[in-house]
């Protein structure tokens, strides 16, 4: 493992335990050449996946930018990092295990608001606001009232 402050190849691991409910392993490492200390993930990768893009572009699928965009919806929300990360290796689970590598971008998008809808309202409409490419406040207003449940049923008790 390469050492992200001065290059060195030749790390030494100090510490090794499970991470993430045992799917992956955190590793401490520190560096002979610069003393620096840093921490890596070893996770099991079961197959190469390909994002299908709307207008039919491919790329290579990135848990990381699949991190980036839940957390920006999970900013200051009160939900633990732990959660969070346990979500998305659920999801990047859920798409190994779908039998395709080629994932279209919508399916990976209602996955993601699936769970999201099941951790936390603010942080799902947050995500849909971009998944679903809102432009006006009555676009938000819309789809926060399919959250509702019917006035009828509000008054049924």
């Amino acid at each position: 493992m390469r050492c992200p402050f001065c290059g060195n190849t030749d790390t030494q691991v100090k510490d090794s335990r499970p991470a993430e409910d045992h799917v992956a392993i955190r590793r401490r490492r520190s560096c002979p050449g610069c003393g620096g200390r840093f921490t890596t993930y070893e996770r099991v990768q079961l197959r190469d996946l390909v994002v299908v893009k709307k207008n039919g572009r491919r790329e290579n699928f990135d848990r990381d930018k699949l991190s980036r965009s839940i957390r920006i919806a999970m900013q200051k929300r009160p939900v633990e990092p732990e959660r969070i990360e346990q979500m998305i290796s659920g999801i990047v689970r859920r798409l190994e295990s779908m039998g395709d590598t080629d994932i279209p971008s919508d399916k990976i998008g209602e996955i993601v608001m699936e769970r999201l809808a099941a951790i936390d309202t603010v942080a799902y409409v947050r995500f849909a606001s971009v998944y679903k490419n809102f432009q006006e406040a009555d676009d938000f207003e819309e789809f926060v009232a399919e959250l509702r449940p019917p006035a009828d049923a509000a008054t049924e008790n």
